[in-house]
């Protein structure tokens, strides 16, 4: 066993020095190798939902019916609430974060929007219309 040990480190090391590490690509069920992947993504059209967009079971977070690609979201800046913050989303006729986005992790009620909520994307996300990746049978609520 330590035979085996000690010459695969020594062929690690020796391809190492040579610069002839070995590499592996996995494939995505795209079919294109991983490696591939960290390129920009083409481009696909958003599926712009006029009155939003069905969800598909109880709990599911809304999915964004317009395009956020030139949307500030950091740090600094949360464009988003531009138009869904609670004071402008009346003016703005669009729907304001609900009330568990203004909870701390403690449960306390807060008078801003919780740093646990702050980017919308982790959750919502816009819809792009392309064919599925993968089969699929999945039927949501009626």
């Amino acid at each position: 066993m330590n035979k085996i040990r000690t010459i695969l480190t020594l062929s690690f090391v020796i391809a190492g020095l040579s610069g002839a590490m070995p590499t592996f690509a996995l494939d995505s069920l795209r079919g294109a190798a991983i490696e591939k992947m960290s390129a920009q993504p083409a481009k696909r059209r958003i599926d712009i939902v006029e009155g939003g967009i069905e969800r598909s079971f109880e709990e599911q977070p809304p999915m964004i019916p317009h395009r956020i690609e030139t949307y500030a979201l950091n740090l600094r800046q949360q464009d988003c609430l531009n138009c869904h913050s609670r004071a402008r989303a009346e003016a703005e006729n669009t729907k304001p974060p609900s009330d568990s986005h203004f909870v701390d992790r403690d449960g306390n009620q807060l008078e801003r929007l919780s740093s646990r909520r702050y980017f919308c994307t982790q959750c919502h996300m816009v819809q792009i219309k392309g064919k599925p990746l993968v089969e699929n049978t999945f039927e949501g609520l009626e």
